[in-house]
């Protein structure tokens, strides 16, 4: 089904519920649609994810947004978006989700090129964080990539949409995720591993390596293909070669967190003590907006 038709079309002003003022479309899936919106609950813009129209019947797309909620009340982490509430029936079951502020990373990488090591250092260990969060609860996000980061001080991780608990993500049957960025395990699900905390690893390696280089680590597959290993390089090809210019400490990282074997990635905390001594080398005046973590 095309999403773009299975739509709700609010423009600004339209109302989505008696508390909320829809202000313009953000974006969505195949299963929901994305409003920045205003609350008269909080008083302040909020983001709203509505399951479309098409979908609010649907009992997989109900799961789905079950789920979400699920994963939003069990993660408190200062570099995840938060979910504020939520309406699981009615005509337009929705969560409501903090507003956060700032550019995605994929609008500055496709703005203005490659982020610069005060940017891209902090950014790393801020998501590893999260990360190593997430594993201490249980969860998998299971879609790490430039699109669900928005880029601040500290970042943010947003679209908890196909996380799933650490078991869950270990059953799965199918694969899941966004192509470019699905560790192999992801993309063929039980064949000789399974979805699970060191996925969100790979998933932070390709991100990390687009956010330094400007380009996606494995030539993009295709799409029209029905062999496993054109649809995802990612099983069969090794990732390009990193800039000159990346410090070696952090090309390491990158390409640890794409071997191949989920056991022998990183684990998240690893990948922050690794590059807190790189981003403390960088001079003073280069960190103006971060926070060194200490």
């Amino acid at each position: 089904m095309d999403g773009r038709r299975d739509s709700w079309d609010l423009g600004e002003g339209d109302p989505i519920t008696d508390e909320l003022t829809a202000m313009r479309l953000l974006g969505g899936g195949e299963a929901y649609e994305a409003y920045l919106a205003f609350d008269e609950i909080t008083y302040s813009p909020v983001v709203v994810k509505l399951l479309r129209p098409r979908q609010v019947d649907d009992a997989s797309a109900q799961r789905g947004l079950r789920r979400e909620v699920a994963a939003l009340a069990a993660v408190n982490h200062p570099v995840v978006v938060r979910g504020l509430r939520h309406e699981l029936a009615g005509p337009r079951p929705h969560v409501v989700l903090e507003h956060v502020d700032g550019p995605r990373l994929s609008s500055l990488l496709r703005r203005y090129g490659p982020l610069q090591e005060a940017q891209y250092l902090p950014l790393a260990i801020d998501v590893s964080a999260a990360l190593h969060y997430l594993g201490h609860l249980g969860y998998v996000h299971l879609d790490i990539k430039p699109s669900n980061i928005i880029m601040g001080a500290p970042a943010r991780l947003i679209d908890l949409s196909v996380a799933r608990t650490v078991d869950d993500a270990a059953s799965l049957g199918h694969p899941i995720g966004t192509d470019d960025y699905m560790a192999p395990e992801q993309c063929r699900p039980g064949e000789s591993a399974s979805p699970g905390p060191a996925s969100d690893v790979w998933g932070l390696g390709t991100t990390l390596f687009e956010a330094v280089s400007g380009s996606k680590p494995f030539l993009r597959g295709d799409m029209e293909s029905r062999a496993p290993a054109e649809i995802w390089p990612q099983l069969v090809t090794d990732p390009g070669a990193l800039p000159e210019r990346v410090p070696p400490e952090m090309s390491k990282i990158v390409y640890a967190a794409l071997e191949r074997e989920p056991a022998d990635r990183p684990l998240p905390h690893e990948i922050a003590e690794a590059l807190q001594p790189v981003l403390e080398r960088q001079p003073r005046g280069h960190l103006a907006g971060f926070k060194v973590r200490r």
